[in-house]
């Protein structure tokens, strides 16, 4: 796996605890395990477009008034959605 950053071949792939503000502004959450991706070369750990795209849609459309302060990756991306998809990302 190559770096985004650096463009060592050194990364790899890993999960870490994430912290993200909701989109509405009112909170920060938590989210464990979140997949991401590590670089021995340079030291850089991130996450992939993808998955900021995934997390950032999933936020959007689901009910997060309910959630406590943390939440798994894989909690948050089964969690029930209000809308099918994010209608208003016209990127797609």
């Amino acid at each position: 796996m190559v770096c985004q950053w650096c463009e060592s071949d050194t990364a790899c792939e890993t999960s870490i605890t994430v912290y993200w503000e909701l989109p509405d502004g009112t909170k920060v959450i938590e989210i464990q395990a979140t997949p991401s991706i590590h670089c021995l070369e340079c030291g850089i750990i991130y996450q992939t477009d993808h998955t900021v795209q995934e997390i950032e849609d999933q936020l959007f459309l689901i009910d997060t008034s309910k959630f406590e302060k943390s939440i798994t990756f894989e909690n948050l991306m089964t969690a029930p959605r209000l809308l099918k998809r994010n209608y208003f990302d016209f990127s797609k």
